[in-house]
């Protein structure tokens, strides 16, 4: 179940469908990596970065007011938050450089929905002395100006991108465009487990680690497997992370977690293996928004990191062959679960996480109808600090008073 079925496919979903002057880069990608997944010095290197740069491995948390409120849940939260730079994106973005050095470049380039794989990757290349420019749309660098600091702060050049819904999918096309004039010089990290074959299968490697740790130490505290995995989706790379290395165990279910929006009813919304269709998107064939003329619905989300109109192939796969579960969650919900988790935790997440931590009240209801108890593994991919400002607006105008005290 968890290989893919032939080479960049998993399933009928995945492939290499870009411009012939970028086969090159991505061909030259592939045999690099290969030979860094074989090689022990990479993964040295690598491990001695994540512990002693990143933080790993990050703890697995017993949330005990959050369980008690939810009363049918044992929740662990896998703590993403606390990895260096605030969320899960430094574990790709500290490989990808790695290899990039391996390569011989001396640039690298990225796209950025919410900032936080911009962070990392202006991270990352200011660890090793890389260019960085870093591609953003114009609506996200709004909301997330303190993610927009931090990236200058750290010597990334920041690009506006203002054409098409100027979120994460049309950053995602110019810093295609710029990869494709550039090859030479430039490595281009994608953020999510999405883009043309290597990339899926290489950052699903890269966040796996999540899920190799996870299941460590819920072995350790419970003696046995999760009864679910949960954790939310845009891309879907803190999910594949966690999912991966559970995903031959058929007693553990995976349940990830889209962007609801405004509903599904609305079409403004980032649902799309709920609510989306088979097509063709930055080079990959998955689960896509679009109207029947084929042209891409822009995606939704009061999260920034989850506007995004596709997701990563394997997630489609998932749910073709039925071995994950997918649903939604709105933004009210995520934004009420935002206070929630706050408030009975001391945690403030991610707009992003939210959703996961919010979905935990309709699994404790249908748990609760079935005379059960139940162990969860939530990854809480990152931490709050970059939503707090657009909270503040947020909850005062759609919650009430006294749920915003």
């Amino acid at each position: 179940m968890s290989e893919m079925v032939s080479k960049g496919r998993f399933g009928r979903f995945g492939g290499r469908y870009v411009p012939e002057t970028l086969m090159p880069a991505l061909e030259e990608l592939e045999i690099a990596y290969g030979e860094a997944r074989g090689d022990p010095a990479y993964h040295e290197e690598l491990a001695y970065y994540l512990r002693e740069f990143v933080g790993r491995p990050t703890p697995l948390y017993l949330a005990e007011r959050l369980s008690d409120d939810l009363g049918v849940l044992k929740v662990y939260l896998k703590r993403e938050d606390l990895c260096h730079t605030g969320a899960h994106k430094i574990n790709n973005t500290l490989a990808q450089v790695l290899l990039a050095r391996r390569l011989g470049k001396t640039r690298i380039i990225a796209e950025t929905g919410a900032g936080q794989h911009g962070v990392a990757t202006a991270t990352a290349a200011a660890l090793f002395g890389l260019d960085c420019d870093i591609y953003m749309g114009e609506e996200d660098i709004g909301r997330q100006s303190l993610n927009v600091f931090r990236m200058r702060l750290l010597g990334a050049r920041v690009i506006p991108v203002t054409s098409g819904s100027k979120t994460l999918k049309d950053a995602t096309n110019e810093t295609l465009r710029d990869w494709t004039a550039s090859v030479r010089t430039t490595h281009y990290i994608i953020g999510s487990v999405v883009g043309p074959h290597p990339f899926p299968e290489m950052i699903r490697d890269c966040q796996s680690v999540i899920g190799r740790e996870a299941r460590e130490q819920i072995l350790e505290a419970e003696g046995r497997l999760p009864d679910a995995c949960v954790a939310c989706v845009g891309g879907g790379s803190n999910s594949i992370g966690l999912f991966h290395p559970f995903v031959d165990d058929a007693d553990v279910a995976l349940i990830g977690v889209e962007a609801g929006g405004r509903g599904l009813d609305s079409e403004e919304h980032g649902a799309s293996l709920t609510a989306g269709r088979v097509g063709v998107l930055h080079g990959c064939e998955t689960f896509l928004l679009y109207d029947d003329d084929g042209q891409i619905i822009p995606a939704h989300s009061v999260s920034a990191g989850l506007d995004y109109p596709g997701v990563g192939p394997e997630h489609s796969h998932l749910k073709d062959s039925g071995r994950a579960r997918y649903v939604t969650v709105e933004d009210h919900d995520a934004l009420k679960a935002f206070q929630k988790l706050s408030v009975l935790e001391g945690i403030i997440p991610a707009f992003e996480s939210a959703h996961a931590i919010s979905y935990l009240d309709r699994m404790a209801e249908e748990t609760r109808e079935a005379g059960e108890m139940k162990t969860v593994v939530l990854c809480l991919s990152g931490r709050g600090d970059k939503d707090v400002h657009q909270a503040e607006g947020l909850l005062t105008e759609m919650l009430d008073d006294e749920e915003v005290r």
